[in-house]
């Protein structure tokens, strides 16, 4: 499989924003993943006196690494981790006399992204060099899609808000200018102590899908909820695994508010220092020297009406067949979620944004005769609570899905109480290989079925408090609560409040 990753490559350009006071010079950024090149400008306008915010504008250029067991134009495997220069063919070395050879996994990914991003394919496409001298960079060029890309005129949709925030109706839409093909370089090893640069082809010539967002976005919220639903896209098709972090525009806020200037470069994201450093200076226009890639002819695409009768399904792509078989999206799943299980919309949000979330509920769904509405409940209030505080992942957890329904058939067949559920959730996190029903009959959890035994406590209950007996038959049923956790605490919590406040009830008379 492809290395994980979503490389962000360009900020916005300088579009005007709306009317509210700010400084006169916009500011632009992108969210920066890690092993991320980027781009960022601003327009070089001094801040305008007396103005207090700054406006950030936001278009990007997302690199996503195409999932592809071999590169764009080689036959050469893409591996993770792979020991420095091991998956290197001829092609990737750019030794003479190699020829690209297109992989069609990489274009169906490229037209099955532009599908569902609402683009037009192109049934024709053009592949460019584009020249820029680099260390990792062996061939001085990059093949991409410059003036012909194979898919064009699409758009995003994504909530701005969830959980307390969530609005039905904050939505946003970007527009997707195109999605271009291209390859990726290497990676340069800078070595300081040495005074040395280390050079790995292993990722020179993997293929790429370039998506062009408009500077449609106006802040490093919008861009990471956008980005955020591009990476749930791309992992529901498959045609990317699409990791990522996100970071910029409080570095460029910051550097304005010091009285520095936001220059044309293109920056990379440091993992070991959490932010973004300078790689190549771009102030100055860039000259590509772009032109047709003689090596490679247009490349043509069929749909349903223009296929030849006589096509090697093997030898084409055929547009419609590819939309056929497009998975369930996002939105889609998020609206299914709702019909379903009758959930909350901003809760089915929660359940795609966390990685493997949805697949835990329903997994647990499948084993327990609890309502969905208190599965979510245990799911995104205790469970996702324990992950979020010991900073684990869903696949971290040392509760399986099998564990937590069990424990909730338990609460919903009367056989432990809610709260003694939350203490067999505890024991469950802490000593795996023991069931919740292990864990009851150990700590002796069971609700109290006896009703001669909770009688008699009850009654012993209402005899050591005969001012709260007293109040309660003046008139003040508030005080029925206060009986009821008292019988509760001399239970151990083991007894039905509903049936306790019932056997109050009828002894208070």
């Amino acid at each position: 499989m492809a290395a994980p990753m979503l490389r962000c490559a360009r900020a916005g350009r300088g579009w005007s924003l709306g009317s509210r006071p700010r400084r006169t010079r916009p500011l632009f950024a992108e969210p920066a993943p890690g092993r991320v090149r980027g781009r960022s400008s601003a327009a070089a306008q001094e801040p305008r006196p007396g103005a207090r915010e700054w406006a950030a504008v936001v278009g990007l250029e997302i690199h996503a690494q195409i999932s592809s067991n071999s590169k764009l134009f080689s036959g050469s495997q893409v591996t993770f981790l792979a020991p420095p220069n091991s998956l290197v063919s001829f092609f990737d070395a750019s030794l003479p006399g190699t020829l690209p050879v297109l992989n069609r996994r990489c274009v169906e990914a490229a037209v099955m992204t532009g599908l569902a991003l609402n683009c037009t394919v192109n049934k024709r496409s053009l592949f460019d060099r584009k020249h820029y001298f680099y260390a990792d960079l062996p061939a001085g060029y990059q093949i991409t899609q410059q003036r012909l890309p194979i898919a064009v005129n699409g758009s995003l949709t994504y909530s701005l808000g969830v959980g307390a925030q969530w609005n039905p109706s904050a939505t946003k839409t970007v527009r997707i200018k195109q999605i271009q093909l291209e390859q990726d370089s290497g990676k340069s090893l800078h070595d300081d102590t040495r005074s040395q640069t280390l050079i790995d082809l292993n990722r020179a010539g993997v293929g790429l899908m370039e998506v062009v967002m408009e500077p449609d976005m106006s802040c490093g919220d919008e861009a990471a909820t956008a980005v955020r639903e591009l990476q749930l896209i791309l992992r529901a098709l498959g045609t990317s695994q699409a990791n990522m972090a996100d970071y910029e525009i409080q570095r460029q806020i910051e550097e304005l508010q010091n009285g520095g200037k936001i220059l044309n470069e293109t920056r990379a994201f440091d993992e070991k220092l959490g932010c973004t450093v300078p790689m190549r200076d771009k102030e100055g226009k860039q000259d590509y020297r772009f032109m047709p890639e003689p090596n490679l002819p247009p490349l043509i695409l069929y749909d349903a009406e223009s296929l030849p009768v006589a096509a090697d399904p093997q030898q084409v792509v055929n547009i419609d067949w590819i939309r056929e078989r497009l998975p369930e999206l996002p939105s889609e799943t998020r609206g299914r979620l709702v019909e379903q299980y009758g959930i909350l919309p901003e809760h089915s949000f929660v359940l795609l944004n966390e990685d493997g979330l949805l697949d835990f509920f329903q997994n647990v769904m499948k084993e327990t005769r609890a309502k969905p509405k208190k599965v979510i409940g245990w799911i995104l209030s205790t469970f996702l609570g324990y992950l979020k505080q010991r900073n684990l992942a869903v696949r971290e957890s040392p509760i399986l899905p099998s564990s937590l329904a069990e424990l909730l058939n338990l609460v919903d067949d009367k056989v432990i109480s809610p709260s003694a559920a939350k203490q067999v959730f505890e024991e469950l996190w802490q000593n795996q290989g023991m069931t919740p029903g292990q864990i009851v009959q150990e700590k002796k959890l069971e609700l109290l079925q006896n009703q001669e035994e909770l009688e008699e406590i009850c009654q012993a209950v209402l005899a050591k408090h005969p001012q709260e007996v007293m109040a309660v038959k003046k008139g003040n049923q508030k005080v029925v609560n206060k009986l009821i956790g008292m019988v509760r605490r001399a239970t151990e919590g083991r007894a039905d409040p509903a049936k306790i406040k019932q056997i109050l009830e009828k002894q208070l008379q």
